[in-house]
C-alpha cells in the first residue's frame, strides 16, 4: 500500500493565516497556505475573523491521510450480469460514463466518500457483502 500525499491542492483551496490556532499543525487549510504560497499568485482565504482559534473551529479538516482506492474492476466477475447492469448504469448516473471508466479501471482514486457511492450502488444491485476494491493508498483529502 503505498503513502504518499494526493498532489490534487489547486489554487482554489481554501487556506488559514492563523499560525497560533492550537489546531495550526493538524489543520489541512493552515498546512496548505506554505504550499500554495510558492506557486499561486492568488489565493483563496477563509476569512479570519470567522476562524475561531480552537478544536470546534467550523473550518477545522484534518491534514491526515486518508484511504483512497483505485479501481474495482473484479467487481463484475462476483455479479450476476443483470446485477452488474444495475451497478454499472447506477454509477454512469452518478459520475459519467468516461469518469465511471476511469474509476473503473483505476486511473482516478476514489475518495472515502466515492467508495461509499459504490458500495451504496453495490448493494442497490443486491449484493449484501463489500467487495474490495482493486488496490489502496493513503491520500491527503484536500476535497473537504
Amino acid at each position: 500500500m503505498a503513502k504518499k500525499n494526493y498532489t490534487s491542492l489547486t489554487a482554489d483551496f481554501a487556506v488559514c493565516v492563523h499560525q497560533d490556532c492550537p489546531m495550526a499543525a493538524k489543520c489541512l487549510h493552515r498546512t496548505a497556505l506554505p504550499a500554495l504560497l510558492k506557486t499561486e499568485t492568488y489565493l483563496t482565504l477563509i476569512n479570519p475573523e470567522k476562524c475561531e482559534k480552537t478544536a470546534e473551529c467550523r473550518f477545522y479538516s484534518s491534514n491526515a491521510p486518508v484511504m483512497f482506492a483505485r479501481g474495482f474492476t473484479g467487481f463484475q466477475k462476483k455479479m450476476f450480469p443483470a446485477q452488474y447492469k444495475k451497478f454499472m448504469n447506477t454509477l454512469i448516473d452518478e459520475f459519467g460514463r468516461s469518469a465511471y471508466f476511469d474509476r473503473r479501471n483505476g486511473k482516478l482514486a476514489l475518495s472515502p466518500k466515492e467508495q461509499a457511492v459504490v458500495m451504496t450502488a453495490l448493494h442497490g444491485a443486491g449484493i449484501t457483502e463489500d467487495f474490495p476494491f482493486d488496490r489502496y493508498e493513503e491520500h491527503i483529502d484536500y476535497s473537504e
